[in-house]
């Protein structure tokens, strides 16, 4: 039987057959992938902006450490960086730290901060309320800003994470700029 899929006869169909599945294949890894990860919480990728309800209950008895990290992708004339490198609290306890963003590139840019976390269970466990990652930036030349999150740590997170990383990449998006305009209006 296997002989006859790849007789001379049937052999370019085949082909074709085998090329066709792995290209849909390689399609459906892409959404496979994204509820793969939003389901474990691996990759590194936070939870969207959180609603501020009844304040969680802060567990006194443990402490987490954080480290947070800033990198520009390449060719990205700006100053970018943390302005807390370290910062150690209790899980359920709300804090507001700020990352400081400065254009060098001589003209107007808009630009987006990508974030991840290390190790990336510790992701779905970080809950911001208020975080500058949420919408993309658009700076003038030259201008300057402090850039804030505020955030808490998950009861949840497990006991074994005691130091993770939070860190952002800020990409250009000046290709990538949301429209203002609202739907029927040019």
């Amino acid at each position: 039987m296997i002989k006859r899929f790849f007789s001379k006869k049937h052999l370019p169909v085949t082909l074709l057959v085998i090329a066709l599945a792995m290209f849909g294949f390689g399609f459906a890894l892409v959404p496979l992938y994204t509820l793969v990860c939003k389901t474990t919480g691996i990759n590194g990728k936070t939870a969207g902006p959180s609603i501020l309800g009844e304040p969680a209950e802060i567990d006194t008895s443990r402490w987490v450490t954080i480290q947070f990290l800033a990198t520009n992708n390449a060719n990205l004339d700006w100053k970018f960086y943390p302005e807390t490198i370290t910062l150690k609290l209790h899980p359920g306890e709300n804090k507001l730290i700020y990352y400081y963003a400065e254009n060098l590139s001589g003209q107007g840019m808009t630009v987006q901060a990508i974030p991840s976390v290390t190790p990336g269970l510790a992701a779905k466990h970080i809950k911001k309320t208020e975080c500058f990652c949420f919408t993309q930036q658009t700076f003038k030349a030259g201008e300057k800003r402090h850039m804030p999150i505020l955030f808490h740590v998950d009861n949840s997170l497990p006991k074994n994470i005691n130091t993770f990383t939070l860190s952002y990449t800020l990409f250009n998006a000046d290709k990538y700029k949301k429209s203002n305009r609202t739907l029927g209006r040019p």
